[in-house]
């Protein structure tokens, strides 16, 4: 098969399996195909033994043909290789966010247990290897005393754990007990069980929303500051993800216009600046600020 054709071949394979579903007219017009050329192509990948499905007129490759996991193992570092990949990315200052980009593409690419024992020090990278296993083979798992942020409260948990967020600091789980998905974070699981028990609730697994101020939940609130230039830099050398929402006004200045899911992370990020840090049309912030100052900082307000 000649170069040309491998790639046209890739691209279809890349467009097929994206979040956005596609007709044939659409993926003939965007690759400069045929129909007759695209359906050639399918069938192609049908005859290798990946899983061709349909929705209405519109096609996917399914993700989970056995074919997507062998292809996923060319895509391999030996462990020596991954140790220098994690160094050399943590060698870029963490103000830049194409750390926090490099990091995310080598954990989805290279998601087993020989980079979580190079990411994650310790007893915790056990913690993780259990969970990789629980997700590749789809089971329930025993998350023993584990320590709730609310109340110190220790008590096993019994989850579905299906995601990670980067660095594999938390772990996504749909948990059996509230019927919802939730973040744990893995310093505060003691240990975990695999059990026999596969997941029950594969099609409820979805992760939630995750602010630049690593808060989580499910509403989406707007928030708007202006910063000063002190105020800026802190942001982003500690979330550095907030880059992206900034924008200047002036060489001493920038807003900050994003989305969280809890006021708690961007109210401790204020209180600490309330000099260089001014709440621009979100007076909810504003009164959760008030009461958070009253809470921990009652001084301040004499």
């Amino acid at each position: 098969m000649d170069q040309p054709k491998i790639e046209r071949m890739l691209r279809l394979m890349k467009m097929l399996t994206a979040n956005t579903l596609y007709t044939v007219d659409d993926v003939a017009e965007r690759l400069g195909m045929s129909r007759r050329t695209v359906y050639r192509y399918i069938d192609t990948f049908r005859e290798a033994g990946f899983v061709i499905k349909k929705s209405g007129n519109r096609i996917r490759l399914d993700k989970e043909s056995p074919h997507f996991k062998d292809i996923s193992q060319l895509v391999h570092f030996t462990e020596e290789e991954a140790a220098i990949l994690k160094r050399a990315i943590e060698s870029i200052d963490d103000t830049n966010l194409l750390k926090q980009n490099l990091k995310r593409k080598l954990y989805s690419v290279y998601d087993n247990k020989i980079l979580a024992d190079i990411v994650v020090r310790g007893d915790n990278a056990t913690t993780v290897r259990h969970l990789i296993e629980a997700i590749e083979q789809r089971r329930q798992v025993v998350l023993r005393d584990y320590r709730s942020a609310h109340g110190g409260a220790v008590r096993d948990r019994r989850v579905e754990p299906f995601a990670f967020t980067a660095n594999y600091v938390q772990t996504w789980c749909y948990d059996t007990e509230s019927d919802s998905c939730k973040l744990f974070k893995l310093l505060r699981i003691g240990s975990v069980e695999l059990l026999d028990d596969e997941w029950r609730n594969a099609d409820r697994h979805v992760e939630g929303f995750i602010d630049i101020f690593r808060m989580n939940g499910d509403r989406r609130r707007p928030v708007r500051l202006r910063l000063g230039l002190m105020a800026r830099n802190l942001l982003i050398e500690e979330y550095p993800l907030a880059e992206k929402h900034l924008t200047a006004t002036d060489e001493q200045c920038w807003i900050l216009d994003t989305e969280v899911a809890d006021y708690a992370g961007v109210a401790r990020f204020v209180a600490g600046l309330l000099d260089d840090i001014e709440i621009v049309d979100t007076p909810e912030l504003d009164l959760y600020i008030d009461d958070y100052l009253r809470r921990y900082r009652p001084s301040s307000r004499e």
